[in-house]
């Protein structure tokens, strides 16, 4: 009888913490919940080409994020450096609308400061990297160029 109830409460503790980890945080109202296929290295994610199954998460290819989140899963991210994995987080909305002309591969030609010149300024999208909170990841296949 007593084995029967240890077994019981074992199996009633695991369902509901495999449960609690289904469960996503709500998302802020400034937020919105992406996933990003890419390459990682360090603390640094590139977004690669969407898949077919990704649909429009916004984020276009080329574009660099930093990663945020509990350092387990950051560190479970960085031991697969050199692979393709999928990241899943929270971005503020409108972080990543750009200014300028897209020219492919994360670099677009934007209007420069006004010294009264005229000109425009070459870079690669801004100074400042998206912010990521990951949540979770997911190896996908392919290998990341080097």
């Amino acid at each position: 009888m007593r084995m029967t109830m240890v077994v019981l409460a074992c199996g009633l503790a695991a369902v509901s913490a495999a449960s609690a980890q289904d469960v996503k945080k709500p998302v802020p109202k400034d937020s919105a919940r992406v996933s990003v296929a890419g390459c990682s290295k360090g603390y640094m994610f590139t977004a690669g080409p969407r898949s077919e199954d990704q649909g429009g998460t916004g984020v276009p290819e080329g574009m660099h994020l930093r990663m945020n989140g509990p350092k387990k899963v950051i560190n479970d991210i960085k031991v697969h450096e050199g692979s393709r994995v999928e990241i899943t987080g929270l971005i503020k909305k409108g972080q990543f609308a750009q200014e300028g002309v897209p020219l492919g591969r994360g670099v677009r030609i934007g209007p420069g400061p006004s010294s009264g010149s005229g000109g425009v300024m070459l870079g690669m999208g801004g100074s400042m990297p998206v912010m990521i909170d990951v949540e979770g990841w997911r190896q996908i296949p392919g290998d990341c160029p080097r």
